[in-house]
């Protein structure tokens, strides 16, 4: 297993927020399935993130109930982990790198909520560390913030981890490339059989 799917922080703890109500894609859900599906055919780790704020009081606390996968996503298999973070990205508060070592991953598809936030911040993280990154735009999604759109802000993202940290891909474009994928190694397994 070489490759990994990282979903950041889809948790109902955004969805009691009064800010959800200008969020980008409120059904992001739907895309980060597809992605989930995609890659479980692939035999690719899944591992899910929640961040957390104990003690906080807000919706991020633990103690509120919040601080749970969004309910129409898939449950997680055994053998997928579902971390606990404090820190913006997924590392530093986590043992997301072991696990990455121990799977022998090394190339890592991105997603979540708050493209400029979290997910970035994970991204660009992963790549110091050595990772290929995709950032999966279309199963990202994010609020408005200060005088720019929620809209402007992925584009901001996109646009500064773009061949910098991560290529940029959606959903549809993963899709095909396993296809892709799938069909050449049955090519080559049938003219070798």
């Amino acid at each position: 297993m070489s490759r990994a799917l990282i979903v950041i922080d889809v948790q109902e703890s955004f969805r009691v927020r009064p800010l959800w109500a200008g969020t980008l894609n409120p059904g992001v859900a739907e895309p980060v399935n597809r992605l989930v599906e995609l890659a479980r055919a692939a035999g690719d780790l899944v591992i899910r993130v929640l961040h957390t704020e104990p003690g906080s009081g807000n919706p991020f606390d633990p103690a509120t109930g919040h601080v749970r996968l969004f309910e129409e996503l898939s449950e997680p298999l055994p053998g997928e982990p579902l971390l606990h973070k404090t820190s913006h990205n997924a590392f530093t508060t986590t043992n997301l790198q072991q696990i990455l070592t121990t799977h022998g991953v090394r190339e890592l598809r991105v997603c979540g909520i708050r493209a400029e936030q979290c997910v970035e911040t994970t991204t660009r993280v992963a790549s110091d560390l050595g990772y290929d990154v995709t950032f999966v735009s279309d199963a990202t999604t994010t609020d408005p913030l200060g005088r720019f759109t929620a809209a402007e802000i992925l584009e901001r993202t996109e646009t500064v981890l773009r061949d910098r940290f991560a290529r940029i891909a959606t959903v549809a474009e993963l899709a095909a490339e396993d296809a892709g994928r799938a069909a050449g190694q049955a090519g080559v397994a049938a003219s070798t059989a």
